[in-house]
């Protein structure tokens, strides 16, 4: 009995330490995320999904990166880069941030409306009842109620794991593909493909999940647990990505529709995969966007108060720290107004900010693989020389392909 009993115990603690990583993940599936995904496999087929089983390793190395470094010194990212590198180089890493996360932001309220319209309901109505009950829920509770919260949303994102079993697809080419890399050396899929990173390793994640931790007083001891939170989120993240490939890439892509946005795959399903499909693809794209609503905001106030001494953290009320919560509410209040503006291209947006996360993430992974190679910082919890053969090839595949980008206009006249 005294056996069983301290395993139960063993799991109840396990299952407490873990939810940072896996709220970090399943933001990372926002609107724009699942809209990207969506168009990478309705323009591609299964292309890409090499690249997706390779950016999983890497997410899951960089990923670590963030939980040893919050349980090892007990501080957020932009508290480190700020005590590091200076304070001019931390208002860069903040403004990078700032910018990529507000159009992010921006892009998941633009979910939030295109989903609801599949629905029947006006973004008149949805915008300003998600704002308000974001706002709300983030500002009337303590880290461990919302965290609750957050992590419920993970049951959203099952959606499309059912969606892409009743479109049948013939898993046996699916899985050679993935195993098969293919490129095609043209403008768009090098953009999309550059798209599919900064979805799946943003600026804000490396942020969100460090504060995170931190927030919830995790030290070295629970360093084992939060590794495993990670690497397990890692693939959950990446998992959930790659059925939405597969979901669009066998009805979509075999079909030759092409789409711009999430709520446009959700409408094409229908007639191909049924209404079932359909709905259910839509509500992954109100869940997943609710979701991100409130973690990339949060981790915009959580980094931009480490980097410059602000009180912040979410066990605290507005009156003990106005900053953190006054940035909060003007990303949500902000970005709510601009997606009810009339004559918007919203998927624009959405599509953009995805591609200029992927282009800026470079900025953020280099400051991580600095600090986690400081002895000063990290004591005996240095990278392996693994580790750091990872990222930096992460970090250089990036910037060749952004590079490629910027130059292809050039390219072409020249030709």
């Amino acid at each position: 009995m005294r056996i069983k009993s301290k395993r139960l115990k063993n799991i109840i603690f396990i299952l407490s330490v873990i939810g940072p990583g896996l709220i970090t993940v399943n933001a990372g599936n926002d609107a724009g995320g699942i809209a990207t995904y969506a168009a990478v496999g309705a323009h591609f087929g299964y292309k890409m999904l090499w690249g997706l089983l390779l950016i999983t390793f890497s997410l899951a190395v960089i990923q670590e990166m963030n939980a040893r470094m919050a349980v090892v010194t007990g501080k957020g990212l932009a508290d480190l880069i700020r005590e590091q590198f200076g304070v001019k180089l931390a208002f860069f890493a903040m403004l990078t941030l700032f910018i990529a996360n507000f159009g992010v932001c921006v892009g998941d309220f633009a979910g939030i409306a295109a989903s609801m319209e599949l629905f029947g309901v006006s973004k008149f109505i949805s915008v300003p009842l998600v704002a308000a009950l974001t706002l709300f829920i983030i500002t009337r509770g303590s880290y461990s109620k919302i965290e609750k919260v957050f992590l419920a949303f993970t049951f959203v994102f099952f959606s499309y794991i059912i969606t892409a079993f009743i479109v049948k697809p013939d898993w046996n080419y699916v899985f050679k593909q993935m195993i098969t890399p293919q490129i095609e050396f043209n403008k768009e899929f090098i953009l999309t493909f550059i798209g599919m990173i900064g979805t799946t390793i943003t600026p804000y994640m490396q942020f969100y999940l460090q504060s995170s931790i931190v927030d919830k007083g995790l030290s070295v001891e629970d360093y084992k647990y939060e590794k495993l939170d990670v690497y397990l989120s890692a693939f959950w993240g990446d998992l959930v990505s790659f059925f939405i490939i597969v979901t669009t890439a066998v009805t979509l892509y075999k079909n030759g529709i092409r789409i711009e946005s999430a709520n446009e795959a959700a409408l094409a399903l229908k007639p191909l995969a049924g209404q079932y499909a359909s709905a259910l693809f839509g509500l992954g794209l109100f869940g997943a966007s609710a979701l991100a609503i409130a973690i990339i905001p949060l981790s915009t106030t959580y980094a931009i108060c480490e980097a410059f001494g602000f009180e912040r953290g979410l066990d605290n009320d507005f009156k003990e720290a106005p900053i953190f919560y006054g940035i909060f509410a003007g990303m949500i209040i902000l970005s709510a107004l601009i997606v009810l503006m009339p004559k918007l291209s919203l998927v624009s947006i959405m599509l953009a900010t995805q591609q200029l996360a992927g282009i800026l993430s470079p900025i953020i992974l280099i400051f991580m693989v600095l600090l986690t190679n400081k002895k000063a910082v990290m004591g005996k919890y240095t990278n392996s020389r693994v580790q750091n053969i990872i990222i930096w090839l992460t970090v250089v595949f990036i910037i060749v392909l952004s590079i490629i980008i910027f130059l292809s206009p050039i390219i072409e006249k020249i030709i």
